[in-house]
C-alpha cells in the first residue's frame, strides 16, 4: 500500500523559512509527478508546486521565487523549501503523488502557521 508521510510543519515568523518533507513507502519513480498542495481555513485546496519523474518543476504564481520543490530519489522523498514566508501562506500543506495510471495518493497534512 502506498503511503506518503509528511513532516516539517510548524510556526514561523513572517520572512522566515521552513522545509517540508514527503517520504513515500515506494520508489518515487512509481509516480509520474509529486506535488504539494495547501488548504487555508475556509478555502479550497490549491496547487503549489510539482516535480515530474524527469525533474521538471512547476509552481503556482503565488509561491514562485519563494518556494522550491526538489526530490531525493535515493530517499524516496520530496521536499518543499519555503522562504520569505507570509501570513497568507498559513495553511495545511499536503503532499500528493500521481501515478502513471492517474491515481492520486495523498499524505497527511501538516500545519504551517506564519505569524506577522
Amino acid at each position: 500500500q502506498v503511503q506518503l508521510v509528511v513532516s516539517g510543519g510548524g510556526l514561523v515568523q513572517a520572512g522566515g523559512s521552513l522545509i517540508l518533507s514527503c517520504t513515500a513507502s515506494v520508489s518515487i519513480f512509481s509516480f509520474n509527478a509529486m506535488a504539494w498542495y495547501r488548504q487555508a481555513p475556509g478555502k479550497e485546496r490549491e496547487f503549489i508546486a510539482d516535480i515530474t519523474s524527469g525533474g521538471r518543476t512547476n509552481y503556482a504564481d503565488s509561491v514562485k521565487g519563494r518556494f522550491t520543490i526538489s526530490r531525493d530519489n535515493a530517499k524516496n522523498t520530496v521536499y518543499l523549501q519555503m522562504s520569505s514566508l507570509k501570513p497568507e501562506d498559513t495553511a495545511v500543506y499536503y503532499c500528493s503523488g500521481k501515478s502513471f495510471g492517474g491515481v492520486n495518493y495523498w499524505g497527511q497534512g501538516t500545519q504551517v502557521t506564519v505569524s506577522s
